[in-house]
């Protein structure tokens, strides 16, 4: 009896390893490379370790009830009020626990959304049960009139408002970003805000009704501590507006939610949502306010959606929302996988909301509160991402507020710094897309969308006081490249191609010329390859009706037959010989007999794609 209740000890027979005995280890494997090696990087230049020992002071960040579920949000945005009423309903019968209503321009609109008015509002909500349902409203910009339509709404089913779950979702400062329009100074658009959220409050409604929403930095490519530093200043500025407006501090605090992007970064998204619960804490302290959790919700990063290879965006929301539920949010919308060809059906809505249900009925992400408290890596990440965005916290507020930095364009500048390094993170593989930059399937097909055409997008504002900020998809690139592919293989019957001319015994080129397979197929070229005889392959490359021609083979295969090849091609006429590996010494030797291009992991893959369609004589725009 006493062995059976005894611990067990899976690792009792071995002799405790130690950190010193691990580096010992490591030193050896690196032969005299710095240690350094091993150590990442993020987008804000925070350092990932690669390893870390227990946190054993940390305790868990208080958010979500333990063992409560998150809300499983599902977007309302079909134009058509009846529509969108019916897919809402569909939703709620199948497990749907939270509705989003995405407004027509609002800033995951994706081209669609509702329409404001007094009947399509009472349409998309009729037969809804307001009273067993959270609702978010995802306003388009500087629109006002929404949340008293929803709260009217409320009122005719007869509920009381303090029992509705709505957030009202008031939110001036990603409509200044989305648009770069300041039709009021901050000082009176602050007491619009303040009066529109005390009306509602005055009503019974108990909130929250003022959006502290990073998501507009993160679909501008920035990074975690931005988006972070963006939702913090936003939200103290509603804490300064309502106030002023004659609100309680903790009042004015129980008024404010925040919302954030999800990606598939699952270790960054979870710290990210475990950071803004300890900058909110931070903040309240500093205000003689006694920290309450608030509410935090996620949707999936429209950035990292894809047009190719769709259905791995499923895996990316499913990474996503296992990270923000992990790390505690209260509400998860997951955008449908097929988000970026166009309005999601029914089956792809379906997708995004099983997702969830999985997650948390099957798997029971939701059961432990915080499991990432204790360890040493999410702790330290969390650390590293709160000291860096309440550092730019403060640089907002040394500028005046988030307005005043969304006015002097500071926010602008900042994040287009982080984009344009992302965006190159991604045109040389250091990020992978998998489908898009990396892995590609050059005979995808498209899933089917609704036959639902996207408003056109609205003119640039007249009279913008401040850069708006883009809205991107890290694949666009690649994309276009792609659809230059699709247009050609529509017009002639094939796609524009690369000829692989693979060098020695199948032993020596397998790997470079897969690798040169796929190197090409992200832009939509499609390889045709032919193993022989250096001084034949020009021969045989006349028959392929391409310019372009790429040398694949080991390196001593290249020592012996580069050069013999390259000039046998060059001689058929090929206008562009790439040779798949790095230059090395020989660099000068292969490029006067022809070779003009080198690739290997790390090139930029985006330029030389885009540099093979001009050679090409085919427009990729």
């Amino acid at each position: 009896m006493a062995d059976a209740e005894a611990p067990l000890s899976l690792a009792g027979e071995f002799p405790a390893a130690t950190r010193q005995e691990w580096r010992r280890l490591v030193d050896a494997a690196l032969k005299g490379a710095p240690f350094e090696r091993l150590e990442s990087k993020t987008s804000d230049g925070l350092t990932i370790a690669p390893l870390y020992e227990r946190a054993a002071d940390a305790h868990a960040i208080v958010g979500r009830a333990p063992g409560a579920a998150w809300r499983v949000v599902q977007r309302v945005d079909h134009p058509d009020a009846a529509a969108a009423n019916a897919q809402a309903l569909e939703d709620m019968a199948n497990g749907t626990s939270g509705l989003m209503l995405v407004m027509a321009g609002s800033l995951s609109a994706n081209g669609y959304g509702l329409d404001d008015s007094v009947e399509a509002v009472a349409r998309v909500l009729d037969g809804i049960d307001l009273a067993s349902i959270s609702l978010d409203i995802d306003l388009a910009p500087f629109a006002r009139d929404v949340p008293q339509r929803v709260a009217d709404a409320v009122k005719r089913q007869k509920i009381d408002p303090a029992a509705a779950a709505v957030r009202f979702g008031y939110d001036p400062f990603t409509a200044v970003a989305m648009s770069g329009r300041m039709p009021l100074p901050w000082r009176e658009t602050a007491p619009l805000v303040a009066r529109l959220i005390q009306n509602l409050a005055a009503a019974g409604f108990s909130g929250p009704f003022a959006a502290a929403d990073g998501r507009v930095i993160h679909h501008a490519g920035g990074s975690e501590a931005q988006e972070l530093a963006f939702a913090m200043a936003g939200a103290v500025a509603y804490l300064r507006a309502l106030e002023s407006g004659g609100m309680s501090l903790a009042a004015a605090r129980d008024a404010i939610y925040f919302r954030l992007a999800a990606d598939a970064d699952q270790l960054l998204t979870m710290a990210k949502f475990r950071a803004v619960r300890k900058l909110w804490a931070r903040v309240q302290t500093a205000c003689g306010l006694a920290p309450e959790a608030g509410v935090v919700t996620a949707e999936t990063a429209w950035r990292m959606l894809t047009r190719r290879d769709p259905y791995v965006n499923i895996l990316r929301n499913t990474i996503a929302a296992a990270a923000a539920g992990l790390a505690g949010a209260d509400a998860i919308a997951v955008l449908p996988h097929t988000a970026a060809l166009g309005l999601p059906d029914c089956f792809a809505r379906r997708i995004a909301r099983n997702v969830q249900l999985v997650l948390l009925e099957e798997a029971n992400l939701a059961r432990v509160a915080d499991p990432a408290a204790g360890s040493g890596a999410l702790e330290a990440l969390t650390q590293q991402l709160c000291a860096a965005a309440w550092s730019l916290f403060q640089d907002f507020e040394r500028t005046g507020g988030v307005w005043a930095a969304l006015e002097g364009g500071l926010i602008a500048q900042k994040v287009s710094a982080l984009r344009a390094g992302r965006q190159r993170a991604i045109a040389r593989q250091s990020d992978v897309l998998t489908g898009s930059n990396a892995y590609p399937d050059l005979h995808d097909t498209a899933p089917a969308v609704l036959d639902v055409p996207p408003r056109a997008a609205a003119a640039p504002a007249q009279g913008s006081r401040t850069t708006p900020l883009p809205r991107i998809r890290l694949a666009e690139p690649f994309e276009r490249l792609r659809e230059a592919s699709d247009r050609m293989l529509a017009a002639t019957g094939a796609r524009p191609r690369i000829f692989l001319a693979c060098l020695g015994a199948p032993a020596d080129f397998t790997a470079r010329a897969s690798f040169a397979r796929n190197f090409f197929a992200a832009g939509g070229i499609e390889a045709v390859s032919n193993q022989g005889d250096a001084a034949m392959l020009g021969i045989v490359f006349k028959d392929t009706s391409t310019p372009l021609a790429c040398l694949c083979g080991s390196d001593r295969t290249y020592e012996s037959a580069a050069a013999l090849a390259a000039a046998a091609l060059n001689a058929a006429g090929a206008r562009h010989i790439y040779l798949a590996g790095r230059p090395g010494q020989r660099e000068a030797q292969w490029r006067a007999a022809g070779v003009q291009s080198f690739i290997y992991e790390g090139c930029d893959l985006l330029a030389t794609l885009q540099a093979a369609y001009d050679i090409l004589g085919n427009k990729t725009g």
